[in-house]
């Protein structure tokens, strides 16, 4: 397995916010605000348009009290605890 890059962890944030506007759970409009980005800038994040900034997805992160851990997925860590 390649070391985890932060696009893939950019791609996982990404794909989360997706999931939680598709399931209702939140709003573009609203993620947007909670968040200090603008409601067109989230929309072409979640379209696969545009990306975050490290500093930005840092923000969306602290905002929906989400960190790095919470988009490692288990073999991610088994990869990590293997290395020498």
């Amino acid at each position: 397995m390649d070391a985890l890059s932060f696009a893939e962890l950019q791609r996982r944030l990404v794909a989360h916010l997706s999931e939680k506007v598709r399931n209702g759970d939140i709003t573009e409009r609203r993620l947007a605000r909670i968040t200090g980005v603008s409601q067109p800038h989230m929309h072409h994040v979640l379209c696969g348009k545009r990306g975050f900034s490290m500093e930005m997805a840092d923000r969306v992160m602290r905002a929906l009290g989400k960190d790095l851990l919470d988009f490692l997925k288990p073999e991610d860590i088994a990869e990590w605890n293997s290395r020498e």
